[in-house]
């Protein structure tokens, strides 16, 4: 198994994204090593591959972040920016929090006075995760054999051939390796079956998916048409917000149905 950062000891656990104070300006970037777009993008599709520079345009554009510019009117980043960049990315993926929300958290965190002793960044209170959950979180960060998403998930050659007939699991584009979202489905798969659940069961699981992704899909699909330059960062944005709004709808029906009892 490899991840995007991996060492002979296993992956390195993904950090915690910390908050940090909004910059300042120009002043910053004189004072401080800055980055370019490009150079900010390469350093968070590390954790979070999935982001591109209309996406990080769009949350300049909502004011969740405000680099500094040259007199040439390009963009330079410091290292505050990308902190909150980080933080709010890592807000939505883990928390399933909507832009407004997180804005308001990190205005919060700009109107407290720094402490005398110790200014600078403020760490969040969340805690960190294990290193295989942190990988978990991005499926486009675990790279592995057929072998070793056995290993990892503890299910055997059955169950995972199983898990592939009703499409649950499948390998990446190629058939070469695994992601985080196969070994995901096959960790909680391994739980489940304790209770005596069989991939069979779980079909429905997967067509309700299909039917969300379709729902999501054609939700967005007329801000992707759009031709603005910010439209590929809205459709990323909605398409974020209205499938962490679905997970919890899920639940949510599922506990009431289950407080309703059988037959209900």
């Amino acid at each position: 198994m490899s991840a995007g950062r991996a060492t002979a000891a296993g992956p390195v656990p993904v950090p915690v994204p910390v908050p940090v104070r909004a910059s300042r300006g120009r002043a910053d970037a004189a004072s401080a090593k800055t980055l370019t777009i490009g150079e900010v993008l390469d350093r968070l599709r590390l954790d979070y591959p999935d982001v591109t520079l209309s996406k990080i345009r769009y949350l300049e554009a909502e004011g969740l972040v405000t680099p500094a510019r040259t007199s040439a009117n390009y963009r330079k980043y410091s290292a505050a920016d990308v902190a909150r960049l980080r933080y709010v990315l890592g807000a939505q993926r883990e928390r399933f929090l909507p832009l407004r929300v997180i804005k308001q958290e990190l205005e919060s965190l700009d109107s407290e006075p720094l402490p005398r002793e110790r200014p600078g960044p403020r760490p969040v209170a969340p805690p960190s995760p294990g290193p295989l959950d942190a990988l978990l979180d991005n499926g486009e960060q675990v790279r592995m054999s057929r072998r070793e998403l056995l290993a990892a998930a503890g299910v055997n050659e059955q169950e995972l051939t199983e898990l592939e007939q009703y499409g649950l699991v499948a390998p990446r584009p190629g058939g070469s390796y695994f992601d985080g979202d196969a070994l995901a489905v096959a960790r909680t798969f391994a739980a489940l079956s304790g209770f005596g659940i069989q991939p069979r069961h779980l079909r429905p699981s997967r067509v309700a998916a299909d039917r969300e992704a379709g729902l999501i899909e054609q939700v967005t699909a007329p801000l992707r048409a759009q031709r603005d330059p910010f439209s590929s960062g809205r459709a990323e944005e909605a398409l974020d917000e209205i499938a962490g709004l679905l997970v919890r709808l899920h639940a949510a029906l599922l506990r009431a149905r289950l407080r309703t009892g059988p037959g209900a």
